[in-house]
C-alpha cells in the first residue's frame, strides 16, 4: 500500500469513528443507564404507573406520539405549534430535541440545555420506551395534606392579585414564557408552582434571591401568583 493510500485509510477511519461518536442516537440504548440519567429530568417530568403532570408533562407513552398531545397539560404555544405542524416523538426527533431543545423547538419552556453525548441520549430514549405501554397521565396527583405548601395549594388563587404581585417576578422571568438562562415560570401547574416557592421559602432550595422574594409571601399571595402564571400560559 502506498503512503498516500495509508493516509487516506487513516483519514477515512477517523471520519467513520467521529460519525459514530457524534451521530444520532439510532442504536439501541441502555435503559438502565437511561434511568440514572433521567434523574436530571425528574425535577420536572414523571414516568411510571402513578405519573402525573407537574412542571413538565408526564412522559408515559411519549414515544411515537404527536408532540403536545397528552391530555391535561398546558403546553407552551411553541410546543403546541410543533405538534400541529406534525412533530411526532420517535428515536430521531427525540434525539434532536434532547441534543438542543431550544434549537429544535424555539420558544419551548423546557430549560434543560440537552445531553451532549449521543450515547446518553440513546439511553434516555431507551428508558422512555419502557413506558410505551402506559397511558399518558390525564390528571394531576391529589394534594397530600402533609405536603409542603398544601394549604396554599388548597386556595383558589386570584389571578388579578397575582398579576399585581408578579411585577418583581417579571424583572427576571419573561412573561412570554421563553427561557433564556433564567427558567420560565409561565404556564406551570399551580401546585408545582406553589411547591417550588415553598421550597425556597423553607430553605429546601438554596437561591438567595428567591429566598428573599418568598420570605414575606403568605399562602394567599403564593396561591395568587400560581394562578396568574398558570393562566398566563394558556
Amino acid at each position: 500500500m502506498t503512503s498516500r493510500a495509508v493516509v487516506t485509510a487513516v483519514v477515512l477511519a477517523a471520519a467513520t469513528g467521529l460519525a459514530a461518536a457524534t451521530g444520532p442516537a439510532d442504536a439501541a440504548g441502555d435503559a438502565g443507564h437511561g434511568k440514572q440519567l433521567f434523574a436530571i429530568c425528574s425535577a420536572c417530568h414523571e414516568v411510571g404507573p402513578d405519573a402525573r403532570h407537574g412542571i413538565g408533562p408526564a412522559l408515559n407513552g411519549v414515544v411515537d406520539k404527536k408532540a403536545a398531545s397528552a391530555t391535561g397539560f398546558n403546553y407552551s404555544p411553541a410546543m403546541r405549534n410543533a405538534g400541529s405542524s406534525g412533530l411526532v416523538w420517535h428515536d430521531g426527533t427525540l434525539d434532536r430535541y434532547l441534543t438542543d431543545p431550544h434549537k429544535m423547538v424555539p420558544g419551548t419552556r423546557m430549560t434543560f440545555p440537552g445531553f451532549e453525548k449521543a450515547a446518553d441520549r440513546a439511553d434516555v430514549i431507551a428508558y422512555l420506551e419502557t413506558f410505551a405501554g402506559l397511558d399518558p397521565a390525564t390528571s394531576h396527583r391529589e394534594v397530600d395534606p402533609t405536603e409542603i405548601g398544601a394549604q396554599a395549594m388548597a386556595i383558589d388563587g386570584d389571578p388579578a392579585y397575582g398579576e399585581y404581585l408578579a411585577t418583581e417576578c417579571l424583572t427576571c422571568h419573561q412573561a412570554s414564557g421563553i427561557a433564556t438562562g433564567i427558567p420560565s415560570i409561565v404556564g406551570w401547574d399551580r401546585r408545582a408552582f406553589v411547591r417550588a416557592l415553598y421550597a425556597y421559602k423553607t430553605n429546601i432550595r438554596s437561591n438567595d434571591t428567591m429566598k428573599l422574594m418568598t420570605t414575606n409571601l403568605g399562602d394567599e399571595e403564593i396561591a395568587a401568583l400560581a394562578a396568574y402564571f398558570e393562566k398566563l400560559g394558556q
